[in-house]
């Protein structure tokens, strides 16, 4: 893989920076399970109708007592599969605003349309839940090539029942949504991408939104089998690698977030979680005292990083650089 095959942590040597370290945890992201309505070509979690790993209450509650005993986080990022499917997803939201958090669930859009979760909007809304929803591009061919047939068409529709609850028309129900490539290459500029896909949903949809965030395709999981598949691997790899940008690593996302999986094991990010990287020196939620204790923390790495570091960079909250 030529260049590619020079490890990340070599790379960053290479730059001038000493090895990954986690700062301070701020972000708590919490992965409640696989199952999913949809079955997404790009997924890294490959999630899906048949998956059955899901987050016990238990667990949620263990999350719950150590965020009371954690005064530093700022947020918890719910996500999945499609979360909303966790039977404990309502009670995780509730219980973490009553702590003052900041919420946000990864929301995929079709699941507000699915038979039993009629009032979820209603519930986001009341709860003021930060929505972040993958939306890969704003044409059904290229949405519904990705996602499944008929998605795009779910989608806006979903998006116009969340403006009808004020979604994206006020900063107190901020609505995201998520661009990533159809295949191996990297983002566009992300603000040029976000004036389009404005003009394009507002216009034919009457969509209002609050930020494009463009995120690069991991090369693990579902796509990485994608890419074999079409002989592209070794390429996308060496494209990654070749576009390293040293101005992304000051704002990685796992300086600041811990990743916790469905079983309650922990990851330095949700991709190293599919990749069952675990953290280095504690394993479990059952292994800490407090999210605090987490930082400062060395953070495994692998080739897989690149992805977070080429171009503009990469995160769940979109570019970097």
């Amino acid at each position: 893989m030529g260049s590619a095959s020079c490890s990340f942590d070599l790379r960053l040597q290479q730059q001038g920076f000493g090895p990954l370290q986690r700062w301070v945890v701020k972000t708590v992201q919490l992965n409640v399970g696989k199952i999913c309505n949809q079955a997404c070509h790009h997924c890294h979690v490959e999630a899906g109708p048949k998956r059955t790993e899901i987050m016990t209450k238990s667990t949620s509650d263990r999350v719950i007592q150590l965020l009371h005993q954690s005064v530093g986080i700022e947020a918890i990022d719910i996500t999945g599969g499609a979360p909303e499917l966790n039977p404990n997803f309502r009670d995780l939201v509730e219980q973490c605003r009553c702590l003052g958090l900041h919420v946000i669930d990864r929301c995929n859009l079709t699941i507000l349309l699915e038979p039993g979760f009629e009032d979820l909007g209603s519930f986001l809304a009341r709860n003021e839940v930060e929505i972040i929803a993958s939306l890969p591009c704003y044409t059904a061919e290229n949405v519904d090539k990705q996602r499944g047939r008929g998605v795009f068409r779910k989608s806006i529709e979903a998006l116009q029942l969340l403006n009808g609850l004020g979604y994206g028309r006020s900063g107190f129900l901020p609505l995201n949504l998520v661009y990533n490539p159809l295949g191996p290459s990297l983002p566009p500029p992300q603000a040029k991408l976000e004036a389009e896909y404005k003009q394009h949903l507002r216009d034919e949809f009457g969509i209002e939104f609050n930020s494009l965030f463009t995120i690069t395709n991991m090369p693990i999981r579902r796509f990485s089998e994608q890419l074999i598949r079409i002989g592209q691997r070794e390429l996308y790899q060496e494209l990654l690698s070749q576009n390293f940008n040293p101005e992304t690593v000051e704002h990685l996302m796992c300086r600041s977030q811990i990743s916790i999986g469905w079983d309650g094991n922990l990851y330095d990010c949700d991709f190293n979680q599919m990749l069952e990287l675990r953290t280095v020196d504690i394993a479990t939620l059952w292994d800490i005292e407090s999210f605090d204790s987490i930082a400062p923390q060395r953070i495994v790495t692998g080739v897989h990083c690149f992805g977070c570091t080429a171009g503009s960079g990469s995160s769940c909250s979109g570019t970097l650089a």
